[in-house]
């Protein structure tokens, strides 16, 4: 083995050795290592775009739509009220927000297992705005690759001062639009509007409020950057114990890449296979372009956000040396290792199949919910009492109209039919008003000579006033075996 070959086998075994010791990020030392990431062009750039214009246009949109005069999506925490395609949902619902808690968890597992991390790379609110946003907005001022590390290592005179001052409004803008958005998602659009109109000084609490989550997504975006996908986000932490070698993710294709010999650089007219060199031709066009600045030839990584910028700056050089692109693709470690296509395994089959399982319940949960929510309690120290032959249990109601509609409510038996409910008409024929709340309490009677043992089960309805069931609830009949609660 001549001494050049020596040298590129013993890079191609050290680093994949070294680099997994420290963050791509930061030196030795521990400073921060600040990313010049090349702009990216290419097919996967321009579909990563085109989706971000979708995604973006849907998070600034949304909280303008209303559904039956009722928020799409709204997450009121102050007055505990979430909306859901325009489905209000309180507290007593949570059942509901955690049916889809879950499915959203089991949604996310389900594509690391089979995707990797396309989550981060294509819908990660943060990926969609550093690159789609901010990045641009940096290459537009500052220039590319080259041009922005000009600027930085020359001295503050006019052309910086106006370069990076116009970059740092801009930024800010557009941070604080972001923190408005958010706020909307919250309180909804009419309020902030309101608020707005009435100025920071009547609504300084708010403005504040605003103000420190502007400086947040400033700071995120201006400065920390890709470090919250590496030091912060859980998720890239989640996907070491998720991916395995089956799991689908921004791939280089080593064997075909290092060849016999390993990497070279490209030079014109020689026959690369004859020599035992690989397709790869070093020109580290992969690792600049990268938001995260490591080099994926060195295999899955933490920082790795299968963004796929390296993508199509390999095809790029691929095709202009004349080499088949893919170099660097979508593929599974064991696609590359045995040249296979991708397949569902058995885990991303069960991973599947629960998903839909949960979705499907998460829907039926959704639209068969009842408009109006009806509870019926037993007044707590009571049992029962006798009159004229009959046996009575008190019990404690709550009622809530869920939708934008006044709906009259009556209250029956179901079964059995013997039983009835002893109220006046003032309470037995009443309306509520849209998202009203109404408490009081019933009387239901029995046929002594009908009570079965002490304790009996009866079934309850809630209807309107065409006589259509809203909602039925079984309680508990105390009979007059039962001991007297003092």
């Amino acid at each position: 083995m001549n001494s050049e070959q020596q040298k590129n086998q013993s890079s191609t075994i050290a680093t994949p050795i070294t680099f997994r010791d420290s963050v791509s990020t930061m030196d030795e030392a521990g400073k921060r290592k600040w990313v010049y990431a090349k702009k990216p062009q290419g097919k996967f750039t321009n579909y990563r775009t085109y989706v971000s214009w979708v995604l973006l246009i849907i998070l600034f949109a949304v909280p303008f739509i209303k559904i039956d005069g009722n928020p799409l999506l709204q997450f009121n925490v102050l007055a505990r009220e979430f909306y859901f395609f325009g489905n209000l949902f309180k507290v007593q619902d949570f059942y509901i927000i955690a049916i889809g808690a879950i499915t959203s968890l089991v949604f996310i597992i389900l594509f690391t297992v089979i995707y990797g991390r396309i989550f981060c790379g294509w819908i990660c609110p943060q990926t969609i705005f550093m690159e789609h946003v901010f990045r641009k907005i940096e290459f537009a001022i500052e220039g590319d690759r080259n041009k922005q590390i000009k600027l930085d290592k020359q001295e503050w005179n006019s052309e910086k001062i106006r370069k990076k001052g116009l970059k740092w409004l801009i930024f800010f803008i557009i941070s604080f639009a972001i923190s408005h958005t958010f706020l909307s998602y919250i309180i909804g659009v009419e309020p902030l509007f309101k608020m707005m109109e009435e100025g920071p000084i009547k609504e300084w609490s708010t403005f504040i409020g605003l103000l420190v989550f502007t400086l947040l997504f400033y700071f995120v975006f201006a400065w920390f950057r890709e470090q919250a996908c590496t030091l912060v986000c859980p998720y890239g932490r989640l996907q070491g114990v998720l991916i395995d070698k089956k799991t689908v993710v921004v791939a280089y294709d080593y064997k075909r890449g290092e060849g016999t010999n390993g990497r070279a650089t490209w030079r014109k007219g020689e026959d690369r296979k004859a020599l035992g060199k690989g397709d790869c031709i070093d020109c580290k066009q992969c690792v600049v372009v990268c938001p995260t600045g490591i080099d994926i030839r060195n295999g899955t990584q933490l920082e790795c956000v299968n963004c796929t910028a390296c993508i199509d700056a390999c095809d790029e050089v691929m095709e202009k040396v004349g080499l088949p692109k893919n170099l660097i693709k979508y593929a599974s470690e064991e696609n590359i290792a045995q040249g296979t296509k991708f397949e569902f395994n058995i885990r991303a089959k069960a991973y599947t199949a629960v998903l839909l399982v949960l979705m499907s319940v998460f829907l039926a949960v959704l639209l068969f919910r009842p408009k109006v929510r009806t509870e019926f309690i037993q007044v707590p120290g009571q049992t029962y009492f006798e009159k004229n032959g009959n046996v009575y249990n008190t019990y404690l109601f709550n009622f809530m109209n869920k939708t934008n509609d006044d709906i009259s409510l009556k209250v029956k038996i179901i079964d059995p039919e013997f039983s009835t409910v002893e109220l006046s008409d003032a309470v037995n024929n009443f309306h509520l008003a849209p998202r009203e709340q109404r408490k009081g309490q019933i009387l239901v009677k029995m046929p002594k000579s009908k009570v079965k043992g002490v304790k009996s089960s009866i079934t309850i309805g809630t209807y309107d006033k065409n006589g259509n069931v809203l909602d039925t609830e079984k309680i508990n009949f105390i009979g007059p075996s039962s001991p007297t609660i003092y």
